[in-house]
């Protein structure tokens, strides 16, 4: 028998630690129901005797979160641990975390304490901590940085006190894989040698690891652990937490679903992991909404970009056989599927996949013509090309002739300083009915003339929506054209882009306008009937 890797959460503590991080109770309290539907084991609601925020957060969570252990942590002194149990001892599977520092540089600088003293203070507040709870975890701060002898020491005392997990932090994250892979098995080996080997193996007693990220290393620690023999991982939700952060727990899940051939191998049993890895993405967002600290786009597993495909070579692959360019299904992490990103290093089979998706029937010289058209008139433009400019192109080739509007004269007055909204007047020519005159008052120069467009072509704020605008510069210097994108949107759904070139900006953002609106009419008029048939040149 085997333990499996019980993994244990501190978004809602250490992840709360994190600069510029506050949570209220509702916040809490749907991040700690989101991490027991994922499956997290362990809950580490906050630290109760901090402030009477914290100690009501942490009570609320332990009476409503059901599922997971919930603890507390505490140091290593008896108000902190009586105040967390007052805390959490509502919850179905309470845990007291109480922890002390036992690196020479924390013993001299911060505790101002010898070893022996540390030792028999962190003995005493196990032994204090099982009279209210029998599931205590002892930490033994900056772990990595004490004397191994001296921890290992530490470590069979409050076992012999009676703790069922031994965490051994990278609290400033200074550990690599390799040496934190030895202490571990050290740590390992001296429990083996003091008669804990059965506890060790059926879980009983388990080891366990937090690991900081302060190298980058914190993942990469927490796997080297494991295969030292932890079976506790300690991490947060997209690795938030003190400083550079903590161990994604996403990543470590990750990687050990996906490389479960090698540590099973190395291990010499197959590794357990009960995590709904479908929940992680949604958790992952609503940790990054409520804490308010984005996600980075390359970040691995969330990130907007972990299953993007720009390159036309990685593209071609993943429309052919997804596992060429992707190690992990991403809708089993919670995405919708891998995201065909049009870009300046898209080729032919991306655009086709793109179209044909959208319900478009082609042959290749059709298919050849948008791809030209892409690379000269859009690829090298924009930085994010949407969808709709990609069905710009292929409207363009067949319904261009069919457009209706074009400006013919524009004058957009905006006075800096006074107190006059920017005003705007347009001349349009409408093929099917003439001449149309309006005029415009916006927030702005290009809201303006955006607003007596509409107003000229009849369309209310009701029947037409702005999804998207950007403004962009080709070239530098005086010389540099401005160059705008626009994404509309009907009442009836449907949605066109136009792409708009020029010096004066204003004008670019007409020319984009107008452009969408030509796609936008030609489309609704046409659009079904092209769609049904195969489209040839």
């Amino acid at each position: 028998m085997h333990p499996k890797i019980v993994f244990f959460d501190t978004t809602l503590r250490d992840g709360e630690q994190s600069p510029g991080v506050s949570l209220n109770l509702k916040q809490k309290l749907e991040i700690g129901k989101a991490l027991a539907e994922l499956g997290i084991d362990v809950i580490e609601a906050g630290f109760p005797i901090t402030s009477p925020g914290d100690f009501e957060a942490v009570k609320k969570l332990a009476e409503e979160v059901k599922g997971p252990t919930i603890a507390a942590l505490a140091r290593a002194n008896q108000k902190d641990i009586e105040v967390a149990w007052e805390a959490i001892k509502g919850a179905e599977k309470p845990r007291i975390h109480t922890f002390i520092a036992t690196s020479d540089i924390h013993l001299k600088y911060k505790l101002k304490k010898g070893r022996d003293q540390v030792l028999e203070m962190a003995r005493e507040a196990v032994k204090l901590a099982l009279k209210f709870c029998p599931d205590v975890e002892f930490s033994a701060e900056d772990a990595t940085r004490s004397d191994w002898d001296y921890l290992a020491q530490v470590v069979l005392e409050v076992v012999k006190a009676g703790a069922t997990t031994i965490n051994i932090p990278d609290t400033v994250g200074y550990t690599v894989p390799q040496e934190y892979f030895r202490l571990i098995r050290f740590l390992v080996e001296k429990l083996i040698d003091a008669g804990y080997e059965e506890d060790l193996k059926n879980g009983r007693l388990r080891l366990s690891v937090h690991c900081h990220n302060d190298l980058g290393l914190a993942v990469a620690n927490s796997l080297s652990a494991i295969l030292a023999g932890a079976t506790q991982i300690e991490g947060t939700i997209n690795g938030i937490g003190e400083r550079a952060g903590n161990a994604a727990l996403e990543e470590v899940v990750m990687a050990l679903k996906t490389r479960k051939d090698f540590f099973s191998k190395e291990l010499g049993y197959e590794l357990q992991v009960d995590i709904d890895t479908r929940k992680i993405v949604p958790t992952s967002q609503l940790v990054s909404q409520y804490t308010g600290m984005p996600i980075q786009p390359n970040k691995a597993i969330v990130g907007a970009n972990a299953f993007a495909h720009e390159s036309g070579i990685h593209q071609h692959g993943v429309i052919c056989e997804r596992t060429t360019y992707e190690i992990i299904n991403p809708e089993d992490v919670g995405w919708t599927g891998s995201a065909i990103v049009l870009g300046k290093h898209s080729g032919r089979h991306a655009l086709a996949f793109k179209l044909r998706s959208r319900g478009w029937k082609f042959d290749d010289k059709v298919l050849q013509e948008v791809f030209e058209r892409f690379r000269n008139e859009v690829k090298d433009v924009l930085r994010k090309i949407d969808d709709e400019y990609l069905e710009g192109i292929l409207l363009d080739i067949f319904l261009e002739d069919s457009y209706r509007y074009a400006l013919t004269s524009s004058q957009v007055i905006s006075v800096f300083g006074s107190s006059l909204r920017p005003f705007a007047q347009v001349e349009i020519e409408d093929k099917k009915e003439g001449k149309k005159v309006s005029i415009g008052i916006g927030n702005g120069p290009i809201d303006a003339a955006f607003k007596a467009v509409a107003r000229a072509l009849g369309y209310s704020e009701s029947s037409l929506k702005l999804i998207d605008f950007h403004i962009d510069a080709l070239g530098g210097g005086s010389e540099a054209e401005g160059i705008c994108g626009v994404v509309v949107e009907s009442k009836e759904g449907l949605r066109t882009a136009g792409l708009g070139k020029d010096g004066d900006i204003v004008i670019a953002s007409l020319k984009a306008f107008l452009k969408a609106l030509n796609r936008l009419e030609a489309l609704k008029e046409k659009g079904e009937e092209l769609k049904a048939k195969e489209l040839t040149l």
